[in-house]
């Protein structure tokens, strides 16, 4: 039996998560909600579901739902969710604060309710197939470049885009983060545009990570240094090119793993976590330990 789902914000990214529920056999995509009728109608006629424009209307007809509205409403919106007992997959970073997706957490144990949070470059293939190639990371460096398109600026870039490598880099490291270096600047809005963050994890393992939504190029790159070899993983070109010690020689080899797209792989995984009551991936600890620290960035760049 196919996963009743919906979906509750229909923007840039929900709309790909109705195209995905709506292609998939494991999905059987019930409604799209947004408080933009317009927007709404014209996605439910070409997905052949029901349009919504209250969320609330929704929730008695699904197994589960996506929540990919502005982060300042995650919360609310979870809250009431996860209290009639629906499964979730609530899209980064998880909630506002960490206090937020404490009492979700906390709520989603009760109810017995799956979350899942959609921080999608943990499907990226290369990170996938870079994860088997992983030992014990000295030093990683992560570069997270994008073009002002003025989309995402009612947050920090930290919020937007740095909070992938976080994740990323906490997925790896399998310590506490001991210590955080942060500095940022405001340039064309009233957000952060710009950030580079310093972390020292308690093994003595380092994390560099670099924003910025004003780079004249896309750029996704993720660089993890380990003994005798070091990994560069490109996140746009989904490949991993691997420099290695063989006796007193430095090899390289490009790994270029099956092509896939990593929202739909996540939301097949949230449907199978949904199916088997199986933890996700990026449950909800992770996106709080993610958010976490990006908030700790933010307040050391804006002290």
């Amino acid at each position: 039996m196919p996963v009743k789902v919906g979906v509750i914000g229909v923007g840039y990214l929900g709309r790909h998560h109705a195209r995905i529920y709506s292609e998939i056999e494991e999905a059987e995509l019930i409604a799209v909600v947004d408080i933009d009728k317009t927007k709404a109608d014209a996605l439910a006629k070409e997905y052949n579901c029901n349009s919504i424009y209250n969320y609330r209307e929704i929730i008695d007809k699904v197994d589960a739902l996506s929540i990919v509205t502005p982060t300042t409403t995650h919360y609310s919106i979870a809250y009431e969710c996860l209290n009639a007992g629906k499964d979730l997959l609530i899209e980064k970073p998880i909630t506002e604060t960490v206090e937020e997706a404490e009492e979700l957490i906390k709520l989603s144990k009760e109810k017995n309710c799956i979350i899942q949070v959609g921080h999608l470059e943990r499907y990226n293939p290369a990170i996938l197939s870079a994860s088997e190639l992983i030992t014990e990371p000295l030093f990683i460096e992560s570069e997270r470049m994008s073009p002002f398109l003025g989309r995402a600026t009612d947050v920090d870039v930290t919020l937007d885009l740095m909070i992938h490598d976080i994740d990323i880099i906490l997925s790896l490291i399998d310590v506490s983060v001991k210590d955080i270096k942060a500095v940022g600047a405001k340039v064309l809005t009233e957000k952060i545009d710009v950030a580079k963050a310093w972390l020292d994890f308690e093994n003595g393992c380092t994390a560099l990570s670099t924003v910025s939504r004003l780079s004249p190029e896309k750029r996704r790159i993720l660089k993890i240094f380990q003994k005798e070899s070091y990994l560069a993983i490109d996140y746009q070109q989904s490949e991993i090119t691997r420099h290695y010690m063989s006796g007193e020689k430095m090899l390289s080899e490009v790994i270029r793993p099956e092509k896939k797209e990593p929202l739909k792989e996540e939301l097949k995984d949230f449907l199978y976590c949904v199916k088997n009551r199986k933890r996700p991936r990026v449950s909800a600890k992770e996106g709080r330990n993610a958010l976490s620290v990006v908030l700790k960035i933010n307040e050391m760049i804006r002290s």
